[in-house]
C-alpha cells in the first residue's frame, strides 16, 4: 500500500478535489478532514455560480451531490469531528466561518452543542448575534461563554490599564521588565563589551528598565459612545470590558453609551459586563449624530474630557448634525475620538468619506486595541 506525501495530502486539502487527479489520494485521516471542510465550506454560493458540483468529500472515484444541500451529518457531529482532527487555531477559524458566514446558528444555539464547545471571542460574538433565538435554558448556558470570554479579557486588559496608569517614566531603574519601560540608552551603554565586531551585532547580558512615578490625577471624563448595529459586536463587546477596567479609577470618570437610532447610556452597568452585554440587543439603524449629541451634554469641563466615538460611521441620521457637533466639541478642547474599530484586531470596514470630514473638525480617526486606548486615556490625562 502507498502512503500518501504528506505535503502533496495538504495541497489537496487546500485545493479540493478538483487536484486529487494530479495530487492523488488522501488518507483516512485527511479523508475526513476533507469530510468535515467539505461540509461547511460545500455550502458556499460560489461554486453554483461557477457550476462546480459539491458533495460529501467522499473521495476519489466517489459520487458527487449536484446540489449544495449539506448532508445528514448535524453541527454537533461536525463539531467533534472538527474538535478530532484540526488543531486550536483552525478550529476557531471554521467556528467563526460556521456562524459568521454560512450562518449555522446551531453552533451557538443548541444545547448539545453548547455543552461541549470552547468558549472564545467567535463564539461570544456569535451569541450576541443569537440570543433572541434561544430559550431560557438555552440562553443560560450561553452565558457560560459570555462569562469565560469576558473573565478572559478583563484580566488581560487589566495589565494594561495597571501599567499605563501606574505613572510617567523616571530615571530611575526598576526590577519590573516591561517593553513600554524599556531604557535603551542604559542597556547599550552597559552591555558594549559584548559587542562582537565580526558579526556586527551587540549581545544583550543584562536589560534595564525605567520606573515610574505616581500621576497627579485632575478630573477627567471619559465617554464611551458604542455603535450596537450588528457589524460592531466586537466593539461592543471590548468597550464594555474597556469600561468595566477603567471605572473607579482615581481622577477618571467612565461613562458607556449604546446606541442605535435611540441612545441607552449602561453607565450604571459597567461593573457587570457579562450581564451587560446579554442585555445589549444588537442590530438596527444607525444614527450618531443623536448620540454624539447625548455625549456633548454628559460633558462636564470640555478640557478634561475625551469622547471616543466607536462606530462603523454609515450614519443614518443628521450627518451635517454630526459635523457640526463633533466641531463643537473639538473646538471647546474636547479630545474627539473617532474610532472605526475597538477590538484586537483593529482592522475595520467604514464610512471613510464622513471619517474624513470628522478629521477636518478636529477628531482623531482611527482603530484602537482596548489597550492603546487605555494608553492614549492615561498619556493624555498625565
Amino acid at each position: 500500500m502507498t502512503v500518501p506525501d504528506p505535503g502533496l495530502e495538504r495541497w489537496r486539502l487546500v485545493l479540493g478535489e478538483a487536484a486529487e487527479e494530479c495530487l492523488g489520494g488522501l488518507g483516512d485521516r485527511d479523508a475526513a478532514r476533507d469530510r468535515a471542510l467539505d461540509w461547511l465550506y460545500g455550502r458556499d454560493s460560489e461554486y453554483a455560480r461557477r457550476g462546480i458540483r459539491r458533495g460529501g468529500g467522499r473521495g476519489r472515484g466517489a459520487e458527487r451531490d449536484a446540489d449544495l444541500s449539506p448532508s445528514q451529518v448535524t453541527p454537533v457531529d461536525w463539531l467533534d469531528d472538527v474538535h478530532r482532527l484540526f488543531p486550536k487555531e483552525t478550529i476557531e477559524r471554521l467556528e467563526r466561518d460556521a456562524v459568521e458566514r454560512y450562518g449555522i446558528h446551531e453552533v451557538v444555539t443548541d444545547p448539545a452543542v453548547l455543552g461541549r464547545i470552547e468558549p472564545n471571542p467567535t463564539l461570544l460574538r456569535a451569541v450576541l448575534r443569537t440570543k433572541h433565538l434561544m430559550n431560557p435554558d438555552v440562553l443560560a448556558m450561553a452565558r457560560r461563554i459570555v462569562a469565560a470570554v469576558v473573565k478572559e479579557l478583563t484580566e488581560r486588559l487589566a495589565t494594561e490599564v495597571r501599567r499605563s496608569f501606574h505613572g510617567t517614566r523616571s530615571r530611575r531603574p526598576s526590577p519590573w521588565r516591561s517593553a513600554r519601560d524599556f531604557d535603551f540608552h542604559r542597556t547599550i551603554r552597559a552591555n558594549l563589551g559584548h559587542y562582537r565586531p565580526d558579526e556586527r551585532r551587540l549581545y544583550i547580558e543584562r536589560p534595564y528598565f525605567l520606573s515610574r512615578t505616581r500621576r497627579r490625577m485632575e478630573r477627567w471624563q471619559l465617554i464611551l459612545l458604542v455603535d450596537q448595529s450588528g457589524s460592531m459586536a466586537g466593539s461592543v463587546i471590548h468597550s464594555a470590558v474597556t469600561a468595566a477596567c477603567l471605572w473607579g479609577l482615581p481622577g477618571l470618570k467612565t461613562h458607556l453609551v449604546a446606541f442605535d437610532t435611540s441612545v441607552v447610556d449602561l453607565t450604571d452597568d459597567v461593573t457587570d459586563p457579562v450581564e451587560l452585554l446579554m442585555g445589549v440587543q444588537l442590530g438596527g439603524g444607525t444614527d450618531i449624530a443623536r448620540a454624539v449629541g447625548y455625549a456633548a451634554d454628559l460633558v462636564d469641563n470640555p478640557r478634561r474630557a475625551i469622547v471616543a466615538v466607536i462606530s462603523d460611521f454609515y450614519e443614518g441620521g443628521d450627518e451635517h448634525r454630526l459635523v457640526r457637533t463633533v466641531r463643537g466639541m473639538a473646538e471647546q478642547g474636547t479630545r474627539v475620538l473617532a474610532l472605526a474599530a475597538l477590538d484586537e484586531d483593529a482592522e475595520p470596514e467604514y464610512d471613510r468619506e464622513l471619517a474624513q470630514r470628522l478629521a477636518d473638525v478636529g477628531a482623531h480617526v482611527g482603530a484602537m486595541t482596548p489597550g492603546q486606548l487605555v494608553s492614549f486615556v492615561a498619556d493624555v490625562m498625565g
